[in-house]
């Protein structure tokens, strides 16, 4: 390591470049990850943050919230399995609003759920409401960027039904659109307003049932009910409309930054090490370990790496809190911690390419000695 550092303090300006590429590289990783990790959470939030672990659905709907469709008897075979309080009623409905303020108009999802069971969402601002409330919803608190505000009517397009916003909730979206919550009661008067009987209203019709259950007792429920299927949370969150291909095509964009900066880096150094050829023969030929040049090739990149990407988290924060809420972006601490070490390994990775050059090096050929 002492020689690694020497010869970097003695050639400050192409370690400055080196440095320089390798920040905006980890930069653009960091970026590019944490812009993937926003729009995942913007796509399955609502779903992500609800306590289930299980979704029972119809077996032919492909796992698909909405081509799901239970009844009460479903529920009931759910409920008797994994326990009243554990067993919750989901309907979906993706509609558009606008408001009774001019110019508002907004894609919303709506989740119809029991207000006393374990799917009701925790109220950031504003006032809960209850299974007897009729005409008062919970919004997303992303409405706000409309101009929704606590107070506001709210009209659905699909069935001119007007509701009042009772609340905000934060971090509930559905397929990138804000979610509005609202009760049993008001979701028979949707499904009324969309068309249905009035008898077939009142069997309240859901999509899914959410679970907190064990896997036998899954697995017990789809052995009581044959057209339906139990699925996990995250065959669930798979399954969510774009989610899938959106995060294949940032994941296969994420590697090749990785891959790309392995080979910069690798060929940044291979250049060095063939330039400084004639000195790792001189120290050869002096006795040094092959171990001591390697470690000092390796401990080169190694705080290369480490002081780029600092360098890069404290960028990547400070634009975080420049951009725009409505732009996703999200670094968790695990998100952080994996990227790093991913950078860090593909970047030494790409630094034995030179040890292999340095340990073919021949001190007698380096030192200028050809032979007679």
């Amino acid at each position: 390591m002492f020689l690694a550092l020497r010869e970097m303090r003695h050639s400050k300006a192409r370690y400055s470049l080196i440095m320089v590429i390798m920040l905006l590289v980890s930069f653009l990783v960091l970026f590019v990850t944490g812009l993937a990790r926003g729009l995942a959470y913007a796509n399955i939030s609502a779903v992500e943050n609800m306590p289930a672990n299980y979704f029972v659905v119809q077996k032919d709907a492909d796992h698909t919230f909405r081509r799901s469709q239970l009844s009460e008897t479903e529920l009931a075979a759910a409920r008797s399995i994994a326990g009243e309080l554990n067993a919750s009623p989901l309907a979906v409905q993706m509609s558009t609003i606008t408001s009774d303020k001019a110019d508002i108009k907004a894609d919303i999802t709506f989740f119809a759920i029991d207000m006393d069971g374990m799917l009701a969402p925790k109220v950031a601002q504003g006032s809960t409401i209850t299974n007897e409330t009729q005409g008062s919803v919970l919004a997303d608190s992303k409405l706000e960027d409309s101009g929704v505000t606590i107070g506001s009517s709210i009209k659905d397009q699909a069935t001119g039904l007007d509701f009042k916003v009772a609340g905000f909730v934060k971090n509930n979206s559905y397929s990138h659109t804000p979610v509005v919550y609202i009760n049993n009661l008001d979701w028979q008067a949707m499904r009324q307003g969309a068309g249905q009987s009035s008898k077939d209203a009142q069997s309240v019709l859901y999509n899914v049932v959410a679970l907190q259950a064990t896997s036998s007792q899954a697995s017990d429920i789809m052995n009581k009910l044959d057209n339906v299927e139990v699925i996990t949370q995250k065959q669930a969150i798979a399954s969510i409309p774009g989610y899938s291909a959106e995060q294949n095509s940032l994941l296969m964009m994420i590697v090749f930054l990785f891959v790309i900066a392995a080979f910069v880096l690798a060929v940044f150094f291979y250049v060095i090490t063939i330039q400084k050829t004639s000195q790792f023969g001189i120290l050869k030929a002096m006795g040094t370990k092959m171990s001591y040049l390697a470690w000092s090739v390796v401990g080169q990149v190694m705080i290369l790496s480490v002081a780029s990407l600092a360098v890069s988290l404290l960028l990547t924060f400070g634009m975080n809190m420049g951009l725009p809420d409505s732009m996703p972006f999200q670094l968790e601490g695990k998100t952080i911690l994996l990227t790093c070490v991913l950078f860090v390994g593909m970047s030494l990775l790409g630094s034995l390419i030179s040890v292999a050059r340095v340990a073919r090096v021949d001190a007698l050929e380096a030192i200028g000695r050809t032979g007679a």
